[in-house]
C-alpha cells in the first residue's frame, strides 16, 4: 500500500485493517511528504512491518516480501502526475512504477480537488494509468461521505 500526502491519509487504517481482515498483508510505502500525515507507529503497529519512504542503500537487503498488488491511496494531482509521465524522484513512486511495469494489479484512488481535477494534464495522466492497466478508482459523492477507502478492495483481484 502507497499513502500520498493528501488530507484522507491520516485514516489509511480503515483500508489497512480491512485489507488484513481479507487475509493480505500489508506494507506501506509512504511518500517523504506523506509521513508527517501519518501515526507512523500506528500503522507499523498494525501491519508489523516498518514503514518506508526512503530507498534503501546499496548492498541492504530488501526490506519486505515482494507485492502481489498495489494500492495507491489516497493519490494526488503531483503523484499521478509524476507517475503517468515516468518520473521516479522518490521510492514511492518507484515502487509503483516498477509495479505497474512487471504488471501486477495496481488499484489508485485519487485525492484531488475539483480544480485540480479539472485540469488537462490530470485527465491525460489518469488516461496514460489506465493504459498502463492501472485501475483507477474515481470518488464519487460528498466530500461528507468520507474517503472511499473500501473501493480499493472491492478492485483488488480475490
Amino acid at each position: 500500500m502507497i499513502v500520498c500526502a493528501a488530507a484522507p491519509a491520516p485514516g489509511v487504517g480503515e483500508l489497512i485493517g480491512a485489507a488484513i481482515d481479507e487475509g493480505w498483508e500489508v506494507c506501506v510505502l509512504a511518500t517523504p511528504a506523506a509521513v508527517a500525515f501519518l501515526d507512523v507507529a500506528a500503522v507499523e503497529a498494525q501491519t508489523g512491518w516498518p514503514v518506508f519512504s526512503e530507498y534503501r542503500r546499496p548492498g541492504e537487503a530488501k526490506r519486505q516480501p515482494p507485492a502481489d498488488a498495489v494500492v495507491v491511496a489516497p493519490a494526488t494531482y503531483n503523484t499521478i502526475n509524476k507517475w503517468a509521465a515516468g518520473i521516479v524522484d522518490n521510492y514511492a513512486l518507484g515502487s509503483f512504477a516498477e509495479a505497474t511495469g512487471l504488471g501486477l494489479p495496481v488499484v489508485v484512488l485519487p485525492s484531488v480537488g475539483d480544480a485540480l481535477a479539472g485540469n488537462l494534464v490530470f485527465g491525460r495522466s489518469l488516461d496514460a494509468l489506465r493504459e498502463a492497466g492501472v485501475d483507477v478508482q474515481i470518488r464519487c459523492g460528498s466530500e461528507d461521505e468520507g474517503f472511499p477507502w473500501g473501493l480499493a478492495l472491492e478492485a483488488l483481484p480475490k
